[in-house]
This record gives C-alpha cells, sequence and structure tokens, in this order.
C-alpha cells in the first residue's frame, strides 16, 4: 500500500465537500489536484473550516466511525447570549433528530480572528451576538446548528477549528497543506487513546 496522505484543507463557505457536483456548485476539485484522497467526514455546505482528506482508508473509517470518539473542535456565532443553563444543557446533551447527542463541552468565548465571510452573517437589529466553543465526539448530519437551535439560540456562523489536535492554524479559505508522517501518526495515536470507553482529555 502506498504511505499515507494526509491533507489539511479549510473549506470554505459554500463548498461542498465532495470532489463532483452536477449542479455546477463549488467542489474541493476547485482547491485539491492531489490525487485519490477523500474527505474523512463532511461539513455542510454553509460551514466553514478543518477538513482532513486521505487516501488511506482505516484512517478515514476512524476519523469517522462514532465508536472512536474522535474530539472535534468548533466555533459557532449564535443569536444572543446563552446562560448557564442553555451551557449546560449543550454539555449534557441536547434532543435533535436521531435521538439525545453525547455529552459535549461547550463555552462562551471572544470572537475568533476568522477572515470575512463572502456573504454577510444575517444580523438582527437588537439582537445580540456572541461566539460558543463546541467540543463534541460525534458527527450526526448539522449537528451543532441543531443543537443550538435546540437551546434557544440560532447557529448564524460555524466554523471546524479543531479534529483532534490538528488545527486550522497557518491556512486561509481555499488553502490546504501536507501533514508529516509525524503528524500522522500523532493523529492515529490520538485515535486510539479516543477510542470508545475513554474520554477525550478537556481543554
Amino acid at each position: 500500500m502506498a504511505d499515507a496522505i494526509v491533507l489539511r484543507f479549510w473549506k470554505p463557505y459554500q463548498v461542498l465537500t465532495k470532489f463532483t457536483d452536477e449542479a455546477g456548485r463549488a467542489t474541493l476539485a476547485d482547491y485539491i489536484q492531489v490525487p485519490d484522497v477523500y474527505a474523512a467526514g463532511r461539513l455542510d455546505y454553509e460551514s466553514e473550516g478543518l477538513l482532513l482528506l486521505t487516501n488511506d482508508g482505516q484512517l478515514n473509517a476512524q476519523l469517522t466511525q462514532p465508536r472512536y470518539e474522535h474530539p472535534r473542535t468548533y466555533w459557532a456565532q449564535v443569536e444572543r447570549i446563552p446562560d448557564e443553563a442553555a451551557l449546560q444543557a449543550l454539555c449534557e446533551g441536547v434532543e435533535i433528530k436521531g435521538g439525545l447527542t453525547r455529552p459535549a463541552q461547550a463555552r462562551l468565548i471572544e470572537s475568533p480572528d476568522l477572515p470575512e465571510r463572502p456573504v454577510p452573517i444575517r444580523f438582527r437589529k437588537n439582537v445580540p451576538d456572541c461566539w460558543l466553543e463546541l467540543v463534541l465526539t460525534e458527527g450526526r448530519n448539522r449537528q451543532v446548528r441543531r443543537m443550538t437551535a435546540a437551546v434557544g439560540h440560532p447557529t448564524l456562523r460555524l466554523v471546524r477549528s479543531a479534529i483532534g489536535d490538528i488545527m486550522l492554524d497557518g491556512l486561509q479559505p481555499g488553502q490546504f497543506d501536507v501533514l508529516t508522517s509525524q503528524q500522522i501518526e500523532a493523529l492515529k495515536r490520538s485515535i486510539t487513546t479516543n477510542r470508545k470507553g475513554t474520554r477525550p482529555r478537556k481543554r
């Protein structure tokens, strides 16, 4: 088997996490010309941030299978300021499509230093907003958006900032780089550590 390749990519807003689209929307092919790599997981069309791509089928499965409980960190800009009860609910689990979410980590953060989004955020006069950091160990469809909506704080902008210990640092939207062999080995070790039966470390 060829050596494992893992790309770290900042998926821009309104780009699909696949390489073809019959409707002509932007896809990974517009940014990545590395052969035989596939996205390990998804980010929905309107979400931004870190996406890993690899040619290693086993690693791809480990990054996406829920039993490995691999942590993913998100920054969510939401309407209004969540109170302690809302944050506690996010941490303990909320009911969304597909059932109760797993325990997570959720906290208020300062506005992160991010590039402006091509399509401006929809602001409502007299409705404040803030940023949350959420760390999840599962990846259901539109999960962060559904979770924040469930506690009364719709998401306005969503950026995945980290997958395990791999972060966005040093990239801009549309850019990617290739992980070193040492980084790939560290990623594999972290997956083994976080396999079901252990809990992700506190951040």
